[in-house]
């Protein structure tokens, strides 16, 4: 599997598949899965804590850190795939609109190479 060939779908049928088996799906609420989000996210954090920018890049480009990072990584999207099949969420479709709003939010000619918050544009 890569993300070439792989579809949004493909990965929420296979976290479905992995919590069906294990009868997980009584555990995983929206509110369980949020949490295990946020959980992980802190967990993802960590690895950068105390670091700056540049600090932040060359830990990612560490081999034995990047497997690390790479796990944190991919356990968010993973409850945030489950989020999606619990809650009958089409990512796909979230994301589109969600990238349109932020289109109108931050416009090219007034975002461009600024960190800006789209209220102090």
């Amino acid at each position: 599997m890569n993300d070439d060939t792989t579809t949004i779908a493909a990965l929420k049928e296979q976290v479905r598949t992995f919590a069906v088996a294990r009868d997980w799906l009584q555990f995983h609420t929206p509110k369980n899965l949020s949490m295990a989000i946020a959980a992980e996210a802190a967990e993802l954090m960590e690895h950068f804590l105390w670091c700056d920018g540049p600090g932040s890049g060359q830990l990612a480009a560490d081999p034995e850190k990047a497997v690390a990072i790479r796990e944190e990584v991919a356990d968010i999207v993973i409850y945030t795939l489950e989020l999606a099949n619990v809650i009958g969420l089409d990512l796909a479709e979230a994301i589109a609109a969600k990238m349109q709003i932020n289109a109108d939010k931050y416009p090219v000619d007034k975002a461009k190479g600024s960190a800006a918050k789209y209220t102090d544009l």
